[in-house]
């Protein structure tokens, strides 16, 4: 994939991503992302410490982290996690299966299709450990969203324990 190509495809992932939020709702987004917003944070630094570890590579120049991770970052990730969380916050079981189903369509044939069309390639992770490096995160957004809902019902008064 040309350098161009790939602007391209880097824009088109985060417009595509932000676009289908229209549909979101104003009160999910007050509720859904400050824990999504530290996940994204908590990810950004993962993310610098896999390319630090050459985890994964991306084609072409420039090879910086503003044009290789964090489109995804910003883009599917982070809306991603909004979505994931208002459909399935609340149902654990639910919340976990459907992390791990697009865990799974991530890490397996999108990036084996990024790595045929030269995007991206897992260099020192195989498949399932990329799998687990983002799967383990659902267990924190659970949870960052869990300590956000508890210490605002408690500012709210909401919770008389």
């Amino acid at each position: 994939m040309t350098v161009k190509m790939q602007g391209i495809a880097r824009i088109a992932l985060v417009v595509f991503s932000w676009s289908t939020l229209i549909f979101f709702g104003k009160n999910n987004m007050k509720r859904f992302f400050p824990a999504t917003l530290v996940l994204v944070l908590f990810e950004i630094i993962n993310g610098m410490i896999g390319k630090k570890r050459k985890w994964w590579f991306f084609y072409n120049k420039p090879h910086s982290h503003l044009f290789g991770e964090f489109p995804f970052y910003i883009g599917p990730f982070l809306t991603n996690s909004l979505w994931i969380l208002k459909c399935t916050y609340g149902n654990f079981k639910k919340f976990i299966l459907t992390n791990a189903a697009i865990d799974f369509l991530f890490t397996f044939p999108l990036i084996k299709l990024f790595g045929k069309v030269k995007y991206i390639s897992l260099k020192k992770l195989n498949h399932f450990q990329f799998f687990l490096y983002y799967f383990y995160k659902a267990f924190l957004l659970y949870g960052i969203q869990y300590l956000f809902e508890k210490n605002y019902a408690l500012k709210d008064g909401k919770n008389n324990h």
